[in-house]
């Protein structure tokens, strides 16, 4: 998916840290963290650097700007700047899908940050911190999609990561979190039910990206093709529990997924793709 070359963004949702000369690891909290791997490190993915407690806001390191990110030249281009706009036609998008809606922001980090959820380093994957409602990535992490995990990789991959992410913000300030039980694991599970309906608003929004505008009236993005769909469900099926769990441990074990399978997250995003946010009801069906 590239960018309309008439496209002007707006990259205020997006900050950049540099390396971080150390983590504020508290102890005895409980991590409030969902993303692509969290509570999965049965599958082999070190998530030590999420173990310490909260930090506040002043005790966060500040990011830097991405002024340079503000034309379409400059999102098809360069990574961060992809990611700018994708945040800017997300905005856009779910402002008009909910009453009362609230933004969340982005920050790209490299090796290791302070987050709202305690310190996170570049193995806890992208991911959505709820006490700061803050989406964190390493941007390292699209390379290891592709050469760790086995994804095609190329743009719409890259921000079905950041609308997966995006969607866990829509979640939780509308409620959709409340009230469930992540504790427990398995196909049927709250929290498969919680990931898989973020791939299906993921979804949603790759499905209306071609006709979401900017303040000028001009389309963020170029129809959708084929190709880059097929990239992004490479994405989604690279991240499947199931996959994951037979390329670390040499067996899969389902009763411990708290992601979904791999045909699960193309079938919900697929859902999302051609029917919208309306049709991503996982806590109504009775097998997600």
């Amino acid at each position: 998916m590239t960018f309309n070359d008439n496209a002007r963004i707006n990259p205020n949702k997006v900050s950049r840290r540099g390396p971080s000369t150390g983590v504020a690891v508290g102890g005895g909290s409980v991590l409030l963290v969902i993303g692509l791997f969290v509570a999965s490190q049965f599958l082999g993915i070190d998530l030590t650097g999420l173990a310490g407690g909260g930090t506040s806001g002043t005790e966060q390191q500040q990011g830097e700007s991405l002024s340079q990110c503000t034309t379409a030249e400059a999102a098809n281009s360069d990574i961060d700047c992809r990611i700018a706009g994708a945040a800017d036609s997300l905005d856009t998008y779910w402002a008009t899908q909910i009453d009362g809606y609230r933004t969340t922001n982005v920050v790209l980090f490299t090796d290791q940050t302070n987050t709202g959820c305690g310190g996170a380093t570049s193995a806890s994957g992208p991911f959505y911190c709820p006490p700061d409602e803050t989406i964190y990535v390493d941007t390292a992490f699209y390379d290891d999609l592709r050469t760790r995990f086995g994804s095609t990789g190329g743009p719409l991959a890259e921000m079905y990561v950041i609308a997966h992410e995006w969607a866990h913000h829509i979640q939780n300030s509308t409620g959709i979190m409340e009230g469930l039980d992540r504790q427990t694991s398995g196909p049927s599970s709250d929290s498969v039910r919680l990931e898989l309906q973020a791939d299906c608003f993921a979804g949603a929004w790759v499905g209306a990206a071609s006709t979401i505008t900017t303040d000028d009236g001009v389309t963020f993005l170029d129809p959708v093709t084929d190709a880059q769909i097929a990239d992004a469900l490479s994405a989604a099926s690279a991240v499947g529990d199931d996959r994951i769990q037979e390329s670390t441990q040499g067996q899969v074990t389902p009763e411990t997924w708290t992601h979904g399978s791999s045909d699960k997250r193309q079938q919900w995003f697929t859902t999302g793709l051609e029917g919208g946010p309306n049709a991503c009801n996982l806590f109504e069906v009775a097998t997600p």
